[in-house]
This record gives structure tokens, sequence and C-alpha cells, in this order.
């Protein structure tokens, strides 16, 4: 079987709802970082064979395959063709994720997969709403299979969220305090330029702003819960925001052809999945079985990128897999950084790339949980 190399991987600044990117088209969004990887890597577009990239409720601005569309409003190739998909949160890994299975396969050379999302313009869940218009009341409770197997109810992630936090007993304060430490994080991060290599600017907009630097524990204890006497607040929840990130994904054969570096060989790819009321965590499960396979232990990751869908979510992952606290997500989570969900695979992944390439180290693993209750987990070893 081929290896599967990642030359480089850019993203643009994450925008907050309603902020810096939220008058951008979702493709005009998607089209920066296309085009900054092409910049970046300097290849000739057209030896692209395919565009992957992921985006969740593609409705409107999202519509009509928002892979091939960002390619072409970037001016790039129209001979290059696109897919998108949707594995929900996790949309933009698994297209990393089918990218290197197309070069593993020896079906393609040179893939790029990304993602990209504007919760501004396009609302979280707005696609699993646009049925009632013709008698859907979501995707899930009007079908009798469903029914039968789960009940009819609410499927819900922030139902998940607290299940999770009551099942493996973290406290409300303990996730206040790990979503204080991600906003630290990722401030020290900002401040230190450790972004400044991985971003595209978009006009003057050159980092992340949503970050909060004026929150603190206190400001965290007066919010109200989600469910009357509830743990789970906004502030142990991920940000909706508005972002894209693109990876060039190339084979062996295309980096002595093209004349190009990588950065980071694709070691392993994989995706299990666990109860979709329980929906947030299949983190667990997906990355034993990842460990499992490629007959590795925790022992040999060095760093460790778990979307922050929810605190509970990693929370409830590091003490299933007793982890060290210091090799996950060492620039803060999605919690401070937010979760473009569509994007939020492939800024995790470039995040992660970038950090392993300033510790010099060299395995790095990254896994999120999914609607449905899926996680998909990937292995980079470092070049």
């Amino acid at each position: 079987m081929e290896e599967a190399f990642i030359v480089d991987a850019v993203r643009t600044p994450v925008g907050k709802r309603g902020g810096s990117l939220a008058g951008i088209h979702s493709a005009d969004l998607g089209g920066y970082a296309l085009k900054g990887l092409i910049n970046k890597t300097a290849i000739n577009p057209s030896i692209v064979e395919d565009v992957i990239f992921g985006c969740v409720d593609s409705i409107g601005s999202q519509a009509g395959d928002i892979a091939r569309t960002s390619w072409l409003v970037a001016g790039l190739p129209e001979e290059v063709p696109g897919t998108t998909i949707d594995r929900q949160c996790g949309s933009s890994q698994q297209a990393v994720h089918f990218a290197a299975q197309a070069v593993k396969s020896g079906t393609n050379d040179v893939v790029v997969a990304g993602g990209v999302q504007n919760m501004s313009q396009i609302p979280i869940s707005a696609a699993m709403l646009a049925g009632k218009e013709y008698g859907f009341s979501d995707p899930f409770n009007d079908s009798k299979g469903w029914q039968a197997r789960y009940g009819k109810g609410e499927v819900s992630q922030f139902k998940s969220a607290q299940m999770i936090a009551e099942k493996w007993e973290i406290s409300r304060v303990e996730m206040e305090k790990f979503s204080l430490e991600s906003h630290l994080k990722a401030i020290e991060a900002i401040d230190k330029g450790k972004f400044k290599e991985e971003i595209i600017p978009i006009g003057d907009f050159v980092e992340d702003e949503t970050p909060r630097r004026d929150t603190s524990l206190e400001r965290m204890a007066a919010l109200e819960p989600l469910e009357e006497g509830g743990r789970i607040t906004a502030a142990v929840s991920s940000q909706n925001c508005d972002a894209s990130a693109a990876i060039l994904v190339v084979s062996e054969k295309a980096l002595k052809e093209y004349q190009l570096t990588p950065k980071a060989r694709i070691h392993h790819i994989s995706v299990r999945a666990d109860n979709p009321i329980w929906m947030l965590t299949a983190p667990i499960r997906a990355t034993k079985y990842a460990l499992q396979k490629s007959g590795m232990s925790l022992s040999d990751i060095d760093l460790i990128e778990i979307n922050e869908a929810f605190a509970s979510v990693v929370l409830a992952w590091q003490k299933e897999m007793s982890c060290n606290m210091e090799k996950i997500n060492v620039n803060g989570g999605a919690i401070a950084l937010g979760h473009p969900l569509g994007a939020t695979g492939s800024r995790l992944m470039t995040t992660l790339l970038y950090e392993m390439h300033r510790r010099k180290v060299r395995y790095g693993l990254q896994t999120m949980c999914e609607g449905g209750g899926q996680a998909n987990v990937t292995i980079l070893e470092r070049c």
C-alpha cells in the first residue's frame, strides 16, 4: 500500500459569530483557504486531482457542493473536481481520511482536503430543521425504525454533554476550570504568535477573535445552566464561529515528481461509533480501537487534539484513557477557539501539525466526537 503525506496545511483566522467573517459568502470563505494553500505550497493547481471538503448544514450559501464552488471562486482551474461530505462535526477530518485513502489506494497522487463553515449565515442545525415545511420534525423521530430502536425523543448534543458529566462524575466547577484553561492557553498562543504561520489572513483580519480575555471562573459561575439543575452552560461549550481550512495530501511519487517536502506522514486513520443518543462518547471507543489497530499506546503519542465540543467530552475521555492532560489541546481548543463544524477537523489538524514541528515531536493524535455517535481518529508522524 502507498503512503500518504501532508505537505502543508493552512486555515483562516476564526471569526466569532456575527464577527469579522460573518459577511463573507461561505464559498468565498472556503476559497481563501484553498488559494492560500496553493500559494503557500507553490504547486501548479492543475495537478490537484480532487478537492474534498467537509461542511455541515449544506443549505443556502453552503449548498450545491461547496468544495467545488470554493475552488472555482478562488479562481483555480475548472478541470479540478470537488466533493462535499458530511460526517457532522468530524467532516473535514473525514475529508483528510478520504484523501489519504485515495492516495494510499493509488487512485490519486494529489488531493486537497479541508472544510468550511459560516455559522453566522447558516445557524447550527439549520439543515436539521429545514424539513419541517415538508412534514419532518427532525431527521430521526419520524422514522419508525428509529423509534423502534431508540424511542421517540430529543436527539441533542446538549443532553449528551449533561449525561456524560453525570456518568463520569464531572462537576460544573471542573468543567469551568478546564474551560478557563482553554481560553488562557489560546490567548497565550495568540500573544506568542504561535498561529501566525498556519493562518491565511483575510484582509486586515489576521488572528482568532473567539478567545475571551475577560473571562474568569467568577463570570462562568454566574451563568445559568442550559437546563434547570444541569451542569452545562455556554462557558463549558464550544463557540459557534466561522472559518475554513485546507490540507495538501500527496503520494510519495508526487513528492518526488513535484519536489515537495512533507510535514507529516499519515500513520493511521480510522473511525468508530457508539450509541447515537449518547452521541459524544465515541472518541473513547475510537481511540482505543485506533491504538489497538496501529499497535500503539498513548505513551507513544506526544500531542493530542480532541475537539472541545463540550468540556465534559474531553474530561470523560481523559478519565477513561488515563491520559496526561499536558499532552491535550496545548494551545486551547474549541471552547476558546471555536467549533466551525465542517471546518473544525482540518483546523485542528493544521494546528496539531504546526505544534508537532514546533516541539519536534514524533506522533500526534486527533479525535473528535460527531453527530450520530461517531468519532474519527488520525495519527500523524512528523517528517
